[in-house]
Protein backbone atom coordinates (compact mmCIF):
# COMPACT_ATOMS: atom_id res chain seq x y z
CA UNK A 1 0.00 0.00 0.00
CA UNK A 2 2.33 2.25 1.01
CA UNK A 3 4.19 1.70 -2.47
CA UNK A 4 0.74 2.42 -4.55
CA UNK A 5 0.49 6.09 -2.29
CA UNK A 6 3.88 6.90 -2.56
CA UNK A 7 2.89 6.66 -6.32
CA UNK A 8 -0.06 8.58 -5.88
CA UNK A 9 1.03 11.57 -3.90
CA UNK A 10 3.45 13.54 -5.95
CA UNK A 11 0.49 14.13 -8.41
CA UNK A 12 -0.47 17.12 -6.15
CA UNK A 13 2.60 19.29 -6.49
CA UNK A 14 4.09 17.83 -9.14
CA UNK A 15 3.34 18.65 -13.00
CA UNK A 16 2.00 14.70 -14.56
CA UNK A 17 2.20 14.37 -17.65
CA UNK A 18 -1.21 13.14 -19.47
CA UNK A 19 -3.76 13.70 -15.77
CA UNK A 20 -6.18 16.49 -16.79
CA UNK A 21 -8.63 18.00 -14.71
CA UNK A 22 -11.11 14.31 -14.14
CA UNK A 23 -7.68 12.53 -13.27
CA UNK A 24 -7.46 14.93 -10.14
CA UNK A 25 -11.40 15.23 -9.32
CA UNK A 26 -11.18 11.31 -8.69
CA UNK A 27 -7.96 11.90 -6.66
CA UNK A 28 -9.03 14.19 -4.92
CA UNK A 29 -12.08 13.17 -2.07
CA UNK A 30 -15.47 15.78 -3.04
CA UNK A 31 -14.58 17.01 0.99
CA UNK A 32 -10.93 17.60 0.24
CA UNK A 33 -9.20 20.25 2.03
CA UNK A 34 -5.60 21.61 2.24
CA UNK A 35 -3.54 23.86 4.67
CA UNK A 36 -0.56 25.35 3.13
CA UNK A 37 2.91 25.49 4.23
CA UNK A 38 1.88 29.28 5.02
CA UNK A 39 -1.21 27.87 6.98
CA UNK A 40 -3.86 29.27 4.94
CA UNK A 41 -6.22 26.77 4.15
CA UNK A 42 -8.07 25.90 0.41
CA UNK A 43 -10.49 23.91 -0.62
CA UNK A 44 -10.69 21.25 -3.22
CA UNK A 45 -11.81 24.12 -6.24
CA UNK A 46 -8.96 26.12 -5.40
CA UNK A 47 -6.79 22.62 -5.48
CA UNK A 48 -7.98 21.44 -8.61
CA UNK A 49 -8.11 24.96 -10.03
CA UNK A 50 -3.98 25.20 -9.20
CA UNK A 51 -3.32 21.58 -10.39
CA UNK A 52 -4.74 22.61 -13.64
CA UNK A 53 -2.76 25.59 -13.58
CA UNK A 54 0.74 23.52 -13.36
CA UNK A 55 -0.01 21.10 -16.27
CA UNK A 56 -0.62 23.68 -18.18
CA UNK A 57 2.78 26.00 -17.14
CA UNK A 58 5.01 23.11 -15.54
CA UNK A 59 8.27 24.29 -14.15
CA UNK A 60 10.79 22.51 -14.14
CA UNK A 61 12.14 22.13 -10.27
CA UNK A 62 14.01 19.36 -8.90
CA UNK A 63 11.83 17.95 -6.08
CA UNK A 64 12.93 15.01 -3.98
CA UNK A 65 10.18 13.39 -1.61
CA UNK A 66 12.11 10.66 1.16
CA UNK A 67 10.98 9.38 4.72
CA UNK A 68 8.03 7.78 3.92
CA UNK A 69 5.53 5.79 6.51
CA UNK A 70 2.28 4.71 6.43
CA UNK A 71 -0.17 4.61 9.54
CA UNK A 72 -3.40 2.88 9.22
CA UNK A 73 -6.19 5.26 11.19
CA UNK A 74 -9.06 2.93 10.47
CA UNK A 75 -10.43 0.05 8.17
CA UNK A 76 -10.76 2.98 5.35
CA UNK A 77 -8.16 5.16 6.12
CA UNK A 78 -4.49 5.99 6.23
CA UNK A 79 -2.15 8.58 6.87
CA UNK A 80 0.84 8.76 4.51
CA UNK A 81 3.55 10.92 6.12
CA UNK A 82 6.71 11.83 4.42
CA UNK A 83 9.94 14.82 3.60
CA UNK A 84 9.41 17.06 0.03
CA UNK A 85 12.65 18.71 -0.54
CA UNK A 86 12.22 21.66 -2.95
CA UNK A 87 15.24 23.76 -4.20
CA UNK A 88 14.69 26.39 -1.52
CA UNK A 89 12.60 24.58 1.30
CA UNK A 90 12.11 21.16 3.37
CA UNK A 91 8.73 20.60 4.49
CA UNK A 92 7.01 17.73 6.24
CA UNK A 93 3.56 16.51 4.45
CA UNK A 94 0.66 14.42 5.80
CA UNK A 95 -2.09 13.18 3.70
CA UNK A 96 -5.43 11.40 5.06
CA UNK A 97 -6.11 8.92 2.29
CA UNK A 98 -9.67 7.14 2.06
CA UNK A 99 -10.12 3.68 0.32
CA UNK A 100 -13.26 3.73 -1.89
CA UNK A 101 -15.15 1.29 -4.34
CA UNK A 102 -12.86 2.93 -7.10
CA UNK A 103 -9.85 2.94 -5.33
CA UNK A 104 -7.60 5.46 -2.94
CA UNK A 105 -8.74 8.89 -2.61
CA UNK A 106 -6.88 12.11 -0.74
CA UNK A 107 -9.09 13.11 1.71
CA UNK A 108 -6.49 15.81 4.02
CA UNK A 109 -3.44 16.96 2.94
CA UNK A 110 -0.66 19.58 4.87
CA UNK A 111 2.52 20.84 4.15
CA UNK A 112 4.45 21.89 7.48
CA UNK A 113 7.92 23.55 6.87
CA UNK A 114 10.81 22.96 8.44
CA UNK A 115 12.78 25.97 9.96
Amino acid sequence: MLALLSTLEPLIYAANAGADRAHFEALLAPDFWEVGGSGQVYDRAFVLDTLEERQRHPREEAWHTFDWHLRPVDERHVLLTYALQQPTRLSRRATLWRRTTDGWQMVYHQGTPVL
